[in-house]
């Protein structure tokens, strides 16, 4: 699997990295996870990986090709109180989402 970024562009009002991707995943076959591409644009770009978070994915059809949006935050509390909570959910790790659950659950209590 090889990631290739296709334009980068900086967003300093955001504070973060506006970047379009294609993944060319012919010798693996299917379209890798979020998980997956999340680690390489990371290695790629030399950033943590928490920072980084995939806005949408999608391969075109008939090929092994994915294309899709990532941004780069400068700080993880910058990323929190931009992007939505679902985008934060898809991107969060798997036993990092169960403890996530967990605190908004709680929230949702403390509101009530």
């Amino acid at each position: 699997m090889k990631v290739n970024i296709i334009s980068k562009k900086q967003n300093n009002l955001m504070k973060r990295k506006e970047i379009i991707f294609g993944v060319d995943h012919s010798e693996i076959g299917g379209t890798p996870s979020r998980a997956e591409v999340s680690r390489q644009v990371a290695s790629a770009l030399n950033t943590k990986l928490e920072l980084v978070f995939i806005k949408n994915m999608e391969t075109k059809t008939g090929t092994m090709v994915t294309v899709g949006e990532v941004n780069i935050y400068d700080t993880i509390e910058q990323a929190k109180f931009i992007e939505p909570k679902h985008i934060i959910a898809r991107n969060s790790l798997p036993e990092k989402s169960e403890k996530i659950q967990a605190q908004d659950e709680q929230t949702e209590e403390y509101e009530e």
